[in-house]
């Protein structure tokens, strides 16, 4: 059976408990077997699969309305503690009550500043930095951070309370415009476990190198996930602190960017030009 026949199975049973052996036999295979084929063609282990798709049936139940008591029943988790290691996880980022209410409770500040590339708006929960996005205009950023989070409380940072997040956004003006180190931030990842991985392996990747898709996917162990690898990079939400633009195709063409092409490109020669002065 193909793979992504159990990926699918996986997906329509997420609220059921899933043994390796269960999934094997559904398959034909052995666990062992199972086991290599699934992570090498999807890009994760069944375990890890079976993980995230069930938390993304519990947020979409959460966001039509249900509380966090019948999601987490509806979704197959044990008790509300196993939700909570999941947020603890960096998975979903917020408090399942939170999330159900589109942010409802929670504080996000942000600020816009011009660089080099653009407008580029930095937002942080206080958990970390969630989101880091460039773009034309200002009003269109902020536009984008409300809609993600309908009912946070999402506030300029003008206050004392938000010297932290201003800080951070000279740190990363200075990495952008004069060539400073790529600030160390805490950050408010909010992705399944394969993007998690896809992003901490590009953390790793130096200023002035790049990586092709296929050689990323092959660095997190899932050689045959490449086409999820590069999803991965697209569905990355922290601008320059997870450096996706440092993934290109193996031909070398640029692939694709959230940002624009064009500020990939600019990203890529600043790089390139500081790591290897004239």
């Amino acid at each position: 059976m193909h793979m992504q026949a159990i990926a699918a199975f996986i997906s329509a049973h997420a609220d059921e408990p899933l043994s390796l052996k269960s999934l094997a036999d559904e398959a034909g295979l052995s666990p062992f077997h199972l086991q290599r084929r699934f992570k090498a063609e999807i890009g994760v282990s069944p375990k890890d699969y079976h993980a995230a798709e069930r938390l993304k049936t519990f947020k979409s139940r959460l966001r039509s309305g249900e509380s966090v008591t019948a999601a987490t029943h509806e979704a197959g988790y044990g008790s509300t503690s196993r939700v909570y290691e999941r947020v603890v996880d960096g998975a979903l980022g917020m408090t399942p009550s939170a999330y159900r209410a589109g942010g409802a409770g929670e504080t996000i500040v942000f600020a816009v500043r011009p660089t080099a590339f653009g407008e580029l708006l930095m937002a942080a929960t206080e958990r970390g930095v969630c989101s880091v996005a460039f773009g034309a205009d200002a009003s269109a950023l902020e536009a984008q951070l409300r809609a993600e989070f309908p009912r946070a409380i999402v506030q300029p940072a003008t206050s004392e309370a938000q010297i932290p997040l201003d800080a951070w956004m000279t740190a990363l003006d200075a990495h952008l415009s004069a060539g400073g180190p790529r600030p160390d931030l805490p950050l408010d990842l909010r992705g399944t476990a394969f993007q998690i991985r896809v992003w901490r392996f590009l953390l790793g990747v130096k200023p002035g190198d790049v990586v092709s898709y296929s050689e990323l996917a092959a660095g997190i162990g899932a050689p045959r996930a490449v086409r999820a690898a590069a999803g991965a990079c697209a569905a990355n939400r922290l601008a320059v602190l997870i450096p996706c633009h440092r993934a290109l195709r193996a031909n070398g063409e640029l692939g694709g960017y959230r940002w624009g092409l064009e500020r990939k490109r600019a990203l890529l020669d600043a790089e390139r030009g500081l790591a290897h002065p004239s």
